[in-house]
């Protein structure tokens, strides 16, 4: 028998079917998580399972990309950046998953969504906590989000109210530049830290690594941004979103957001 230890639990590990203490099932809960496809039409309409899988596979990844970019925010914030560079690099391998299941749902026909699209309402994309905090997270912060949606739970609300207040990943990168000598608090001083590091790479690499993969982070959501703007123009025109946004529209005047323009805007001065 192996013992199995961490800093906060032990625990005897008992390999083999032969344990019975834990399962597959069990494990990942598997009975709670297939149960939680419910769909709203009576006879269900057939597309309506994929409509909800797909949208309950982006909650379960946003959960994971918030763990992984808050741990990067926390170590930057501390003058690290390996650990960082590793986060973002999953995220950014998980934001191109985000981007392909758009294929998916792009499956569906528009006379199939149409079967029940109408339950819906007003139940919108717009309204994804987790979305708005990896937002809010990355730099891209939207109070009057909070104020626009009503539906938030005291939960949710106290959830983004908390991203809002918190440092960004931007705030986590310059803590690292901060840490490495160089001046952040002007524009003037960081356009100088960046043309230094720019120009020294062999003394400065972990630097520039950590500012590429960080608008890696900003090209994956903004390809997921225009992706998502052609599979709801594919599907419902120029009609208004369920939520009562201006659908295809309002989608399409998000493309053009960044969350480091700064690192954008350095590729003028190469």
């Amino acid at each position: 028998m192996t013992v199995v230890t961490n800093e906060t639990w032990t625990v005897d590990a008992r390999f083999g079917e032969q344990g019975g203490v834990l399962t597959y099932g069990s494990y990942l809960r598997l009975a709670d998580l297939l149960g939680a496809q419910q769909p709203q039409t009576d006879p269900p309409a057939h597309d309506e399972l994929l409509f909800i899988t797909i949208h309950q596979v982006y909650e379960l990844w946003f959960k994971l990309v918030l763990h992984e970019l808050t741990d990067a925010r926390d170590r930057m914030l501390a003058g690290e950046s390996y650990h960082p560079r590793l986060r973002l690099e999953r995220c950014r391998s998980i934001g191109q998953v985000l981007v392909r299941q758009v294929d998916v749902i792009d499956t569906m026909t528009p006379q199939d969504f149409l079967a029940f699209r109408n339950v819906l309402a007003p139940a919108s994309g717009f309204q994804s906590v987790q979305f708005r905090e990896i937002e809010f997270l990355s730099g891209l912060k939207d109070p009057g989000y909070v104020r626009r949606f009503r539906g938030l739970t005291s939960d949710e609300k106290a959830r983004l109210e908390r991203r809002l207040d918190e440092p960004s990943l931007w705030d986590g990168f310059l803590a690292v530049l901060r840490h490495a000598g160089f001046g952040v608090e002007t524009r003037e001083e960081r356009f100088s830290a960046y043309d230094q590091i720019i120009r020294d790479r062999t003394r400065h690499g972990a630097l520039w690594d950590l500012a590429e993969e960080l608008l890696e982070h900003d090209q994956t959501w903004a390809l997921w941004r225009a992706r998502h703007v052609l599979m709801a123009e594919r599907q419902i025109g120029a009609k208004p979103g369920t939520g009562g946004s201006a659908g295809g529209a309002y989608l399409r005047s998000r493309i053009d957001l960044r969350f480091y323009p700064e690192l954008w805007e350095l590729r003028s001065e190469l």
